[in-house]
């Protein structure tokens, strides 16, 4: 792309786009474009792909998210691809104002409109005091899923920051409703699959059982990711990992309020659009008959819910 892409609600900083690609070394005339070239030709190239047409967008963020290296960037797409095949129940054309039971009474997940000057998103999460019986976590695995796919399209950012504010929640019955499995898939996806790279995870509560939250999800990240897993007592000391402006004004902030953020959200996600791109985009799996297994074998095998039969003479 020749200038940063424009949203609705997602706003860039005036620099951002130059600094993301100074950063890695793409900003000369003419490099990005020989790298989403060079990526695309090795996409039409790989015979196990059921999608070979990917937008230049779509690449150059896939890019941007493996910090340049086109071979990271072969891997993620692979990744991706190959999900969409395993884990078909995270992916489709899946509406986010209909499909979610009533995930939005327990959850509200925004990825705030400015970026931090460092050029980080942030992705802020309330819960809120409700009956989790009926929560089922897989509506929200969805809807991250969701978002994922719009933020290739729609966004530039260095990475990610995730702010949870846990101070309603009754942390012990939340841990009961958690599926280490799915955790996992939905980390794999995030992460590996859409480069979600994640600067901190900043939990704000005062809850004594928060350790406990803490453990199982050192058990799905990585060890570098576990380390930056910060706990916050107060709003105020937010303000230490993002701008106060940023925020939700009822995080004392000069933002929207998180349930106005969210509205635009929802309208974003569930347009006409972005649904007939999400049913586009589902075509963008893997075959897995034209694999070489061994590939697979050493890409995947181990993966939580990953079974691969091979026939051995």
């Amino acid at each position: 792309m020749n200038s940063p892409p424009k949203d609705k609600l997602l706003a860039l900083r005036p620099d951002t786009f130059e600094t993301i690609r100074k950063l890695y070394n793409l900003h000369e005339p003419g490099r990005m474009k020989e790298a989403v070239k060079i990526l695309d030709d090795w996409v039409k190239k790989q015979t196990h792909f059921r999608k070979k047409d990917f937008s230049k967008e779509y690449l150059e963020t896939t890019i941007i998210c493996c910090k340049g290296s086109l071979e990271r960037s072969k891997m993620q797409l692979d990744k991706i691809c190959t999900y969409r095949t395993l884990w078909p129940d995270y992916f489709g054309k899946f509406n986010v104002k209909e499909d979610v039971g009533n995930l939005y009474d327990i959850v509200i997940p925004v990825m705030l409109p400015k970026l931090t000057p460092d050029h980080y998103r942030v992705l802020l999460i309330k819960v809120y005091d409700h009956s989790l019986e009926s929560l089922n976590m897989m509506y929200y695995y969805k809807h991250g899923v969701v978002v994922g796919d719009y933020l290739k399209l729609h966004d530039y950012p260095n990475g990610f920051l995730v702010i949870a504010d846990l101070r309603e929640l009754n942390i012990m019955e939340f841990v009961k409703k958690l599926n280490l499995i799915e955790i996992r898939q939905a980390m794999a996806i995030y992460m590996e699959g859409y480069g979600m790279r994640l600067k901190g995870i900043h939990i704000l509560t005062a809850s004594k059982f928060v350790d406990t939250l803490v453990s199982i999800l050192k058990q799905v990240l990585s060890e570098k990711v576990s380390k930056r897993i910060v706990i916050h007592k107060s709003v105020e000391s937010l303000y230490e990992v993002a701008p106060k402006e940023i925020f939700p004004i009822e995080y004392g902030g000069e933002e929207r309020s998180i349930n106005k953020i969210f509205e635009t959200w929802l309208e974003l996600l569930s347009s006409k659009e972005h649904l007939d791109y999400l049913e586009e985009i589902n075509e963008a799996k893997t075959d897995e008959a034209c694999r070489q297994v061994d590939k697979f074998n050493e890409n995947y095998i181990g993966m939580p819910g990953t079974f691969r039969v091979i026939n051995v003479d």
